[in-house]
């Protein structure tokens, strides 16, 4: 009795059975955005990233490699280390040369086959254009720019959603100019090119490599590849 008394004692003061905590259901996150599923450099891509690293062709300077068929862009800084990548918009047509005059008309006057990115290596360099804007020149002489989509743009160009959609295929929208993610290029891009500018090297759409970029033959022989 005594022994059943103490039991009943200990047990009262433990008091009630503690239960184990039970863990929150796991928050359910949000599904990021749509980007490009890889942008992966394409050969071209990482034969003029090559290049330019082992010639010091960029002359210390910042650098960008545009490639047209990946509609994208790789971003380095001066001594060639890569700071990151993103999709970009490029001009409509197809084609890897401007047409002589057209940095002097007015949009309304550039005709469908006008609307191209050229090819080639490029020093860029911040300067004002309409609307009391600033703007990464590429090729002012033909009024290319490097610069973020439009805001506002037409609703109808759909250029952000053909930004992240995950293929290149609908990138082909300006006039020439190259648009690029608003947050890459304003904490990217923007500061790194501000002091001096860079250098902005665009692969060709139907051209061969080594034509628009002809020091990569020197390179190949030096190196004693094909």
């Amino acid at each position: 009795m005594i022994s059943l008394l103490l039991a009943l004692a200990g047990s009262m003061a433990m008091g009630p059975e503690r239960k184990r905590p039970v863990p929150p259901p796991p928050v359910e996150q949000a599904a990021p955005s749509v980007m490009p599923a890889a942008l992966e450099l394409s050969s071209a891509a990482i034969r003029v990233a090559d290049w330019v690293s082992v010639s010091g062709d960029n002359r210390g300077l910042p650098y960008v490699i545009i490639d047209k068929t990946n509609a994208s862009m790789v971003l380095y800084d001066g001594a060639g280390m890569e700071l990151g990548r993103a999709p970009v918009l490029i001009g409509i047509a197809v084609g890897d040369d401007a047409t002589p005059g057209v940095g002097s008309k007015d949009l309304s006057e550039i005709g469908p086959a006008e609307k191209t990115t050229p090819a080639g290596r490029f020093l860029a360099k911040f300067g004002p254009a309409a609307g009391r804007q600033r703007v990464l020149w590429v090729d002012y002489a033909t009024s290319v720019a490097l610069h973020p989509i439009p805001t506002p743009g037409k609703r109808s160009e759909h250029r952000r959603e053909r930004m992240l959609s995950p293929t290149p295929d609908d990138n082909r929208i300006t006039f020439g100019c190259i648009n690029v993610p608003i947050g890459f290029y304003a904490k990217s891009v923007k500061p790194l090119f501000g002091r001096k500018g860079g250098y902005v090297y665009i692969l060709p759409d139907t051209k061969p490599l080594e034509t628009v970029f002809p020091r990569l033959i020197v390179q190949a022989a030096i190196s004693g590849t094909n």
